[in-house]
C-alpha cells in the first residue's frame, strides 16, 4: 500500500453564520488551511480551527421545513388549455 497518499484528516469546526450554530467534525479540508487560519475554542477546552459555510443542515430549506412550494397549477391548467383533453376522447380518457 502507498505512504502518505491521503490528505491530513482532522477535528474542525464548521459555522453557519446564518443559523449561528457550530458543529464539530472531521474533515480533510484542515490540510488546505494556512497555520495563521482562525480557530475557535469549544466546549472541551481545546481550539479547533474554523470554516465558514453558507449553507448547512441548520439552515437549508429542505431541513428545516421552510421551503418554497412551487405551484404548477398554472402550467398544468396551460398545457390542458393548449392539448385539451377533450378531443377525440371520451369520458374516461380513452380514444
Amino acid at each position: 500500500m502507498k505512504q502518505d497518499i491521503h490528505p491530513p484528516y482532522d477535528l474542525v469546526v464548521f459555522r453557519d453564520r446564518s443559523a449561528d450554530t457550530l458543529m464539530l467534525t472531521r474533515s480533510t479540508i484542515v490540510g488546505r488551511l494556512p497555520e495563521d487560519h482562525p480557530r475557535v475554542e469549544w466546549d472541551d477546552g481545546r481550539s479547533y480551527p474554523v470554516v465558514d459555510v453558507d449553507v448547512s443542515s441548520a439552515s437549508h430549506p429542505f431541513w428545516t421545513g421552510r421551503g418554497r412550494v412551487v405551484d404548477s397549477e398554472g402550467r398544468v391548467e396551460r398545457f390542458n388549455r393548449r392539448y385539451g383533453t377533450d378531443r377525440g376522447a371520451d369520458e374516461e380518457g380513452h380514444r
